[in-house]
């Protein structure tokens, strides 16, 4: 599994078989805080090692960014943790959360010893977190889903963004708007450094273009599937609306970022053929 060190307490883990899905671990003599988990529990595990090679009992405090499993199926490595999430992480887990698991364990048996753990502290907007002098902000960044947030480590100004900057904005569980207002909440944070959710961390000389190239990519989608409505086009149009002509890469993630772009424009087509024929009911 890939490790990167980015400060003196802080770590960087990548999943090497889920689409580079990214957790960290901010190591503090009274137990580390974990932000996020990683999809499988075989690679949470090393985590848990990690931890422990370094003299340290456990894990005090674990962040999830959302509710989505691949930052949550770990969770339940840590049960002497106090989890932490936004309020609506919490509502969706209790709402979607066994269900999911339980189909996803159908078709993936490494899954089969994961639990649902439910976050024990909720917040709505921001929530301040200081431990062995360290302070921590975690912010609501909507979008990618309602419930994302952002978590952001003072001192070292390390962002760990969750699925709210990825190296393709991905909205059809959240809200394209939502997500445009967030990442311009991320230049807002003045981050040194963006920890993504997945793929390569940004650092300071590229976070600002390339979260305002996001902004743009939101943008861009939304005009190129209005163009295609209004001039009676289908759903198998959108195949036409190549990634790299709305602003971003074809290549990152292994590719996978081309089926994210399109899953962005069929989320998309279909809310504004739903909004329509809602007006057309009323």
């Amino acid at each position: 599994m890939k490790r990167e060190r980015v400060a003196e307490d802080i770590f960087v883990f990548y999943s090497d078989t889920y689409a580079q899905a990214a957790a960290g671990i901010v190591l503090l003599p009274g137990g580390a805080i974990v932000i996020d988990t990683l999809p499988f529990p075989h690679e949470t595990a090393e985590i848990v090692q990690f931890i422990r090679d370094h003299g340290i009992p456990g894990a005090r405090f674990v962040i999830n960014t959302h509710f989505h499993g691949d930052h949550t199926y770990g969770t339940c490595l840590f049960p002497d943790a106090t989890v932490i999430a936004h309020r609506a992480c919490r509502d969706a887990l209790l709402k979607w959360g066994e269900r999911r698991l339980s189909e996803a364990k159908v078709l993936t048996p490494a899954l089969q010893d994961v639990e649902l753990r439910l976050p024990d502290v909720v917040f709505d907007d921001e929530m301040h977190l200081h431990v062995d002098g360290r302070s921590l902000l975690l912010t609501h960044l909507p979008g990618h889903t309602a419930d994302s947030i952002g978590v952001l480590v003072e001192g070292d100004r390390v962002l760990f963004s969750g699925d709210a900057v990825m190296p393709v904005p991905y909205i059809p569980w959240g809200n394209r708007e939502q997500l445009r207002n967030s990442l311009a909440t991320v230049l807002t944070l003045r981050p040194e450094m963006i920890v993504q959710g997945h793929g390569d961390i940004l650092l300071r000389g590229e976070i600002a273009e390339t979260v305002e190239s996001s902004i743009s990519y939101l943008d861009n989608i939304k005009e190129r599937v209005e163009e295609i409505i209004g001039r009676g086009g289908t759903e198998a149009d959108l195949r036409k609306i190549d990634i790299e002509t709305c602003g971003r890469s074809r290549i990152a993630l292994d590719g996978l970022v081309s089926q994210l772009h399109q899953a962005n424009l069929k989320a998309l087509y279909r809310l504004h053929q739903q909004q329509r024929q809602q007006g057309r009911a009323c």
